[in-house]
């Protein structure tokens, strides 16, 4: 079983639930408290081993380049202030720890992974979205690679939802449970309503085996007129060991404007340096409604 290295993160995106905000900026520069969405993607890569992080990304995204890269000036500033730039480090990235590929038109999850082949190369890798975001100790990522080390194969992170919503996302089909780890038999992405196989989502974290980009190279076309990840990836069960792992933690979707600001809000009261000034605020907002 070979060690998961490496890890995309699909950015390309145009980000159009966010208007205009992210007319000019990456959706995934969108800050929750004080730190861009992309960064808790990637604190999580980390903390789970990944040692390569590969950025798909599209036109006007160079922000996210930067981010990840030194400010010269910002530091020499800060430094010559007496201003520590400690807080600075988790946004440098060490040389030859990430890769940028361009995805020149968006044509959907599974065309921007395959983008990412010839740097994948023929080795297992993860996939994480940023718009989830992820909370929970260990880090979802770390919590999948447990899985992986045990079963093998592909594993994509699994959430229960309301029957009501299961036609906004994949769901699977499930087969045997053991725990938090159910065996997948096939995948929809977003089913009509009430034709669902289960209540069990694809949540925007995978770890995938490399023949995965030999069946995208050939995808057609799928939900809403793009090339589905969902779709090639049923097209590998059953010639592959295939789990979902119920993550063990919180998922905040912050491609949806509500669950944005929720994550905001209860990440904020998790900071003691801040809570107490959210917490006041919020007391009295609620109570003048």
């Amino acid at each position: 079983m070979q060690r998961v290295r490496k890890a995309v993160f699909p950015v390309g995106g145009l980000g159009t639930r966010f208007l205009p905000a992210t007319k000019a900026m990456p959706k995934e520069m969108l800050p929750v408290v004080d730190r861009p969405l992309i960064q808790y993607a990637v604190d999580e890569a980390r903390e789970a081993g990944i040692e390569q992080m590969i950025f798909v990304t599209g036109r006007g995204k160079s922000a996210i380049e930067d981010h990840f890269d030194i400010a010269y000036e910002l530091q020499a500033t800060m430094l010559s202030r007496g201003k520590s730039i400690e807080i600075l480090e988790p946004t440098l990235l060490k040389p030859g720890a990430f890769a940028y590929v361009r995805q020149q038109e968006p044509m959907g999850l599974g065309h921007a992974v395959w983008c990412a082949r010839d740097i994948v190369g023929d080795e297992p890798f993860a996939v994480l979205l940023a718009d989830d975001l992820m909370v929970g100790q260990p880090g979802c990522l770390k919590q999948m690679i447990e899985a992986y080390e045990q079963v093998g194969g592909n594993v994509i992170c699994a959430q229960e939802v309301p029957e009501e919503q299961a036609h906004q996302y994949g769901i699977i089909t499930p087969g045997t449970r053991d725990g938090k780890l159910t065996e997948v038999k096939g995948l929809v992405e977003k089913p009509k309503p009430g034709t669902a196989p289960s209540n069990l989502s694809v949540i925007g974290r995978y770890i995938l085996q490399p023949e995965v980009m030999r069946v995208l190279e050939k995808q057609e076309k799928g939900a809403g007129g793009e090339i589905q990840l969902t779709d090639a990836m049923a097209t590998m069960i059953g010639s592959q060991p295939f789990h979902g792992l119920t993550f063990d933690g919180r998922r905040f979707d912050c491609g949806d404007k509500a669950g944005y600001i929720q994550a905001n809000m209860a990440l904020a009261l998790e900071r003691p340096d801040i809570a107490p000034a959210v917490k006041a605020f919020g007391d009295k907002l609620f109570c003048q409604s």
